[in-house]
């Protein structure tokens, strides 16, 4: 489960983050490019855009529901 004490810093205001326990897999990237995006300087995906559509939301819980580190969280 993502700790939300220890959110990625890029990550938008919103329900949907990513923490520090990212490993770069690529795997929320790959299934929801327009929402998660990489730091390139930490290796890490975050948040860089929060789902607003039914379609991106979708989207977004499929990666979450998919990482393999459960680095991605939902608060709402």
């Amino acid at each position: 489960m993502a700790d939300r004490t220890e959110k990625h810093p890029g990550n938008v205001p919103g329900p949907y983050y990513n923490d520090t326990s990212c490993i770069d897999c690529d795997y929320c990237r790959e299934i929801a490019p327009q929402v998660f995006r990489r730091d390139d300087e930490e290796g890490l995906s975050y948040v860089w855009h929060q789902p607003v559509s039914p379609e991106e939301q979708a989207l977004a819980r499929k990666a979450m529901e998919g990482c393999p580190t459960e680095t991605i969280g939902c608060d709402g």
